[in-house]
């Protein structure tokens, strides 16, 4: 206007990004980036390295990538982040076939983080935001453990902390809680940086954060050992009789595999003669240690017996049967010295695409090779076996990876946990390194001894805290030989069973609905955001 001041109306002031600290919109690079620094440091965090740490770390950065996007950006980021942890996670699964079913399965399991990455922003705007973001990784490791083709439980968080302090955990919830314990501190830990960095540094967010803090450190010095320093002992023998050569054709070798542990148990029953170790009460063998069936093979019964005879204990005896029908069947049986074969174990859980393969008509005319996988059938019961007087868990290979596999098999009274698996088959990958840390969160969560039979390695015997007491080499012949506890009392992670998990899963699921109409609800009424309402009083 003339002769006075010009009549200026401010410009809508641009909000203020207090929700995160790596910039909206701009600077996508930076997010991506972040992601797969995110994804290759939990990689990293995972056997045979003992960098649990990174587990957290990772977590941290990843939720901070993801702060601030849109569903669909975090969608994105969160499967850049799958994709650079489980692309080297799990190359052992193409070692010998070729990359297509890897990166086709690592490809599926990035997408789960993808879910997990649509749900952060939201979950960002709650209050106790770390928590829900917790629940809700637990809730996708719950899912992938179960979708698609009964699941894959390889990768989840609490199996990269068999060396770290959170251990303990494992015996108060599983592994869920353990995953669980590793996404709250990650999440809590961008939180705090998160307050010290925008200049909101809130005390109440602060204190909350160290009472969360104080309350994980009692629950790790508290974990439940219910082994009385009087327990029942058994003393054990596990043989790893390696195998010819590694590689998918070492079954054309079978007689020679049983041949290598036969002869391996002789050597252990002659060092058991000569005083140079302990008689056992039972013996292991690996998974396909006789994969010529010895209920019909009569050499192959012969001389597994001859084996038991020698050591005079019974053995444990991984074996494939062949059915009536043309299927096969993965069996662990208990091999007496003067009965023969009596109580057995036949594999549950199966390996989809190796041991069977799912939609066999359909997935076979599209792609022929698939038709290489077994025809395998699957067993039932409760995975228990009864060997030398001792209730014995049988966590067939695959099987260590699920919760409910050893869980039922405790419930059902074990006392003793084994693993027999067969690495052949992935050469001198990290597959070993990363099953055998599985075996040692299995030992805390139901505090019992765990034997691991390999037939090429690596064997082991785990004590019930975790520690693995004793181990093989890979591709290499040995036996050993421990005295271990055999338990009987449950850790309230036996007791809870999938109970942790599943109010997790509601947890998650009810923290999302709650942030998604609280969005909705802000897109509806603009003024309810900061942005909505600086312009609605310029319009004023």
């Amino acid at each position: 206007m003339e002769g006075g001041a010009p009549d200026t109306v401010s410009a809508p002031r641009r909000p203020r990004l207090v929700s995160s600290v790596l910039p909206v919109g701009g600077l996508v690079a930076v997010r991506i980036l972040t992601s797969v620094v995110a994804g290759a440091l939990l990689y990293w965090g995972f056997p045979p390295r003992e960098l649990w740490v990174l587990g957290p770390l990772s977590v941290g950065l990843l939720v901070m990538a993801l702060r601030g996007v849109s569903p669909w950006a975090g969608a994105g980021l969160g499967s850049i982040a799958g994709a650079a942890f489980f692309a080297p996670l799990l190359p052992w699964v193409g070692e010998y076939v070729g990359p297509g079913p890897w990166l086709a399965l690592a490809s599926i399991q990035a997408t789960f983080l993808g879910v997990f990455g649509a749900a952060v922003p939201a979950l960002w705007t709650l209050a106790a935001a770390p928590l829900w973001i917790a629940c809700t990784w637990v809730a996708v490791e719950a899912a992938r453990s179960r979708v698609p083709f009964g699941g894959f439980g390889w990768g989840r968080a609490a199996f990269g902390q068999a060396d770290g302090p959170m251990l303990p955990l494992a015996a108060w919830a599983g592994a869920p809680g353990l995953s669980f314990a590793v996404a709250v501190v990650g999440a809590a830990t961008a939180a705090l940086f998160t307050e010290f960095t925008v200049g909101r540094r809130r005390r109440s967010t602060v204190v909350v954060y160290m009472v969360g803090a104080v309350v994980v450190g009692a629950a790790i010095g508290t974990a439940p050992q219910p082994l009385a320093a009087d327990s029942t002992r058994a003393t054990v023998a596990l043989v790893q009789g390696n195998v010819p050569r590694a590689g998918l054709d070492f079954n054309a070798q079978r007689r020679a595999v049983l041949g290598n542990h036969v002869r391996r148990t002789l050597d252990l029953a002659a060092d058991v003669e000569a005083g140079r170790t302990a008689k056992p009460d039972l013996v292991v063998w690996p998974e396909n240690s006789s994969d010529i069936d010895p209920l019909r093979d009569t050499d192959a019964a012969a001389s597994i017996t001859l084996a038991a005879r020698a050591v005079g204990a019974p053995i444990l005896v991984g074996a494939v049967l062949r059915n009536d029908d043309g299927s096969t069947t993965n069996a662990a049986i208990v091999w007496d010295p003067v009965t023969g074969p009596g109580d057995r174990h036949d594999k549950r859980k199966l390996v989809p695409f190796g041991e069977y393969l799912p939609m066999r008509g359909l997935i076979g005319a599209l792609v022929p090779a698939a038709e290489r996988a077994g025809r395998f059938v699957p067993g039932s019961g409760d995975g228990t076996v009864e060997i030398a007087g001792i209730i014995a868990a049988v966590a067939t290979c695959y099987e260590v990876a699920f919760d409910d596999m050893v869980t039922d098999s405790v419930r059902a009274g074990a006392q003793l946990i084994t693993v027999p698996t067969n690495n052949a088959t992935f050469g001198r990958t990290d597959m070993t390194y990363q099953q055998l840390a599985m075996s040692r969160v299995r030992a805390v969560e139901h505090a019992r001894s765990v034997i691991v039979s390999a037939t090429s390695g690596a064997s082991a015997i785990i004590t019930p805290r975790g520690v693995v007491e004793q181990q093989t080499g890979l591709f290499t012949d040995a036996a050993l030989v421990a005295d271990v506890p055999i338990g009987s009392e449950s850790t309230p992670a036996t007791r809870l069973g999938s109970m942790p998990e599943g109010l997790a899963v509601i947890a998650a699921l009810a923290a999302l609905v709650i942030a998604t109409c609280a969005r909705r609800k802000c897109i509806l009424d603009p003024t309810t955001t900061e942005h909505g309402r600086n312009q609605h009083a310029v319009e004023r």
